[in-house]
């Protein structure tokens, strides 16, 4: 039994993963769906192996306040990517709390601890390497990467960033892509190989943003939610997006702090934050070909189909109608 979790009140089985460490290193790909009911809510799951990673995605929907209590028997290093809810995990020796769209990557030789889910819904991604597929990976990276990777040969247990780091635009661009993937099976492999990369040096990038000295304008726990619930409310409005000023009403900040702090947490602006979901839709879409062009153009908000057009060659470097025949 390679992973376990139990209530935390009365040891009850909640879930059990029946992989082991070798599934991890399967050459092929291989990707399964779990949807399960608990007496304290509802569990949906979906996780993909291959080459030593595994990636998870999970939603849960709890009736109140949960407590986990889990272990498992597998030697992993693991990037977790909060996406919504308010999560306490690990030991009393490496403990780890994560709030709405935080992130951080860590190693521990002791596989057990406690899960804390202090709001009723929570939804996470993750990217786990095998011991010796992180090794392999990271040791060819920068000084951030290297130093974690030493830690983990010598099987101290480990934490990237001592404060947790804010997931930006461009790794929520990475795990929408990998979530919306439609390549066959051979052609996923290789795209999921390239994301597994791309979420391990963006994270580690993030960190040693961190290090440098900037402005703080996003200073408070507030500030910091309030900016998430905008780009949210933003994400949801892709066809009518709200102006700034009324971005900033609703979320209740003055629109100098909602501008920096947006920038400052997402490492991009905010209207350059959803220009790049549009067109990682409008790919999306045309990948799926239900849609016509002008159908895309209009429920993305495009002003014309020529418009979208323009934007989608200048960040793919192929039209729009090129792309939905090569998918």
């Amino acid at each position: 039994m390679s992973f376990i979790v139990q209530n935390g009140d009365d040891s009850r089985v909640q879930y059990s993963n029946q992989l082991e460490a070798n599934n991890f290193g399967i050459s092929d790909l291989r990707g399964e769906w779990l949807h399960q009911s608990f007496p304290m809510g509802d569990l949906k799951m979906k996780q993909w192996l291959f080459d030593g990673i595994r990636f998870g995605y999970s939603e849960c929907l709890f009736k109140n306040p949960v407590s986990f209590d889990w272990r498992g028997d597998m030697d992993v290093v693991t990037l977790y990517f909060n996406l919504k809810g308010r999560v306490s995990m690990g030991n009393k020796q490496n403990r780890i709390d994560l709030g709405t769209n935080q992130q951080n990557m860590f190693y521990d030789t002791e596989a057990a601890g406690t899960m804390r889910a202090e709001e009723l819904r929570l939804k996470s991604f993750m990217v786990q390497f095998t011991k010796d597929a992180f090794i392999r990976i990271a040791s060819g990276g920068n000084d951030t990467l290297r130093h974690f990777a030493d830690q983990v040969a010598a099987g101290k247990p480990a934490t990237l960033s001592g404060s947790n780091l804010y997931i930006d635009a461009s790794i929520q661009n990475c795990i929408n892509a990998i979530l919306s993937c439609s390549f066959s099976d051979s052609l996923k492999r290789l795209f999921f190989m390239s994301k597994a990369m791309e979420l391990l040096v963006l994270q580690a990038e993030a960190h040693n943003r961190m290090l440098l000295p900037q402005s703080v304008y996003a200073k408070t726990e507030y500030d910091r939610e309030r900016i998430i619930f905008a780009r949210d409310y933003m994400l949801a409005h892709l066809e009518m997006p709200p102006s700034i000023t009324e971005l900033a009403q609703l979320a209740g900040l003055n629109e100098f702090k909602l501008k920096k702090g947006y920038k400052e947490l997402f490492g991009t602006t905010i209207f350059g934050h959803l220009a790049e979901a549009r067109l990682e839709l409008a790919q999306h879409a045309l990948q799926q070909k239900e849609k016509s062009i002008t159908q895309i153009a209009i429920e993305l908000g495009y002003c014309s189909v020529q418009h979208f057009s323009r934007a989608f060659k200048t960040k793919y470097g192929i039209a729009p109608k090129q792309a939905q025949i090569n998918y």
